[in-house]
């Protein structure tokens, strides 16, 4: 088997069908391309609509139901599961490009030590981009396009979950998703992938393809303030737990720059950008001291 796209899917039964379906369009041998649902937990009609499809087109498609809830879980259960000798993640509300599949498998066949892979990500807005958010923080919505050729990322630059792909063999070196890190239901906690291919690099490359696109859906109610602002809020959880950041010299750090933040704020009040910047950094630093807090057991 060439390849495994892994969809690990928690309660978005007709999301998951789209993003399988355009796997099974793939222009790529169906014979070399396996499809692995990792259901985690849903309670929704998922197993329904996955088992449905499998009965229609048969060993290509297999369901697994997870029962430790959290993306990580998820995600290293589908890399037990994978017969591929590469595994692609897609995200459950993304659709792959007819030949995403047959580019992933291009990079890394042209070099062994290239351990990732990553592709484009474009967006489909539901409600329309909204304007009013930084540039610099547009990959909170998980929008990637890194170059116009393919090509090396350098530290710290990396693919995003919605369109990364690992040789398989490389997990019998290294340790798979830290399960600390990463969705759990509700919550925004990220950067397992960070974390990961952080590792990774003492060992193998990590390389971009625009031409491996992907579409990622972003709904209505992820282009709101209030959720944009707990999505920055989370990453500073999410980086404080990957550093295991305990130490009292970081809360101290995290709390004396939410207060520069908090009087730069009130001074650019009436200037929306300079404000919204500030209002950014509160978050994240609130969040990243809260992490500290979490990891060191005294939140």
């Amino acid at each position: 088997m060439k390849a495994t796209v892994a969809i690990c899917t928690h309660n978005r039964a007709k999301d998951t069908k789209e993003a399988i379906e355009s796997v099974l369009a793939q222009n790529f041998d169906p014979d070399e391309l396996e499809i692995v649902v990792i259901d985690n937990r849903s309670t929704d009609d998922t197993a329904r609509v996955v088992n449905g499809l499998k009965r229609q087109h048969g060993s290509r498609v297999s369901y697994v139901f997870e029962t430790r809830l959290g993306l990580s879980a998820a995600r290293n259960r589908a890399i037990r599961e994978a017969r591929g000798e590469y595994i692609l993640f897609l995200d459950d509300d993304a659709l792959a490009s007819r030949d995403w599949v047959r580019h992933i498998v291009d990079v890394f066949e042209s070099d062994e030590e290239i351990g990732c892979v990553g592709g484009k990500i474009d967006p489909i807005w539901e409600a329309g981009e909204p304007k009013w958010v930084p540039e610099e923080n547009r990959g909170v919505f998980t929008i990637l396009d890194y170059s116009d050729s393919v090509t090396e990322m350098p530290a710290p630059a990396i693919p995003y979950g919605a369109n990364i792909a690992f040789r398989t063999s490389v997990f019998g070196t290294i340790r798979p998703f830290r399960e600390d890190l990463g969705r759990v239901g509700g919550n925004l906690l990220s950067s397992e992938e960070s974390e990961l291919v952080a590792r990774l690099r003492a060992s193998y490359k990590v390389y971009y393809t625009p031409f491996a696109q992907v579409r990622h859906k972003i709904a209505k109610e992820r282009t709101t303030r209030r959720w944009f602002l707990r999505r920055i809020f989370w990453q500073g959880v999410s980086d404080a737990v990957k550093r295991r950041d305990k130490s009292p010299v970081a809360a101290a750090k995290h709390s004396v720059r939410i207060a520069q933040a908090l009087v730069l704020s009130l001074l650019s009040i009436f200037h929306f950008r300079a404000f919204m910047k500030q209002i950014v950094t509160i978050c994240y630093r609130n969040g990243s001291l809260v992490g500290v807090l979490r990891y060191s057991g005294r939140s």
